[in-house]
């Protein structure tokens, strides 16, 4: 069995929190004390950060003035997410039935919020603390290697602001972009439609 381990990047963290924090609150004018306390990072740091973005022309305060450019920077350095590629008959109906903590993200994240893609693939986040108890479920129902579902572990903060649509958990709308952006092709596309519907009510 492969290992499924948390990444260990403490300080990569904290920039993708600040910048998924501010994403996730379009319009909610936060101070930078509370993008710290929501972001789980540190009060300096958020400043320090927060100040560099605005340098960059990507934030004003803590409004996002530039989402298309702000998510390409967190594309940038995003850190990739340890996975673990599987078969599984019907994974949608494991999630439907299981009572661990999960996020959809990708494909069937998409498709549950905008319908655009063709559910290829089941992607989802689970928690790290949670991760002997995954590996159980799959030894029990799966079949390691190349298949339909992969499983991510990556900090716990990727379950910010986590929807519930249709009975089951996905990850926020900022976060299915970040990473239909990654997973590239038409899932790009997808992305730029959710660019335009969630930050869409501004001519940026």
């Amino acid at each position: 069995m492969g290992l499924l381990e948390e990444p260990d990047r403490e300080r990569g963290f904290a920039r993708e929190r600040i910048i998924r924090t501010l994403l996730n609150h379009p319009g909610d004018n936060l101070t930078k004390y509370r993008v710290a306390q929501l972001s789980e990072a540190s009060e300096p740091w958020t400043r320090q950060y927060t100040e560099k973005l605005e340098e960059q022309g990507l934030v004003k305060g803590t409004e996002v003035v530039a989402p298309e450019k702000l998510y390409q920077a967190w594309l940038d350095q995003r850190i990739e997410p340890n996975q673990l590629e599987l078969s599984l008959q019907q994974p949608m109906d494991l999630l439907a039935e299981t009572e661990l903590q999960y996020v959809l993200t990708t494909y069937q994240a998409e498709n549950l919020h905008q319908g655009f893609l063709f559910t290829t693939t089941t992607d989802f986040y689970i928690a790290p603390e949670e991760i002997k108890d995954w590996i159980a479920i799959v030894e029990e129902n799966g079949l390691l290697g190349g298949g339909n579902t992969r499983i991510r572990v990556l900090d716990g903060h990727v379950f910010y602001n986590q929807q519930a649509v249709d009975g089951f958990s996905t990850v926020s709308i900022p976060q299915l972009i970040l990473d239909l952006l990654a997973e590239g092709g038409p899932c790009e596309e997808a992305a730029e439609k959710l660019i335009d519907s969630y930050h869409g009510d501004k001519p940026w």
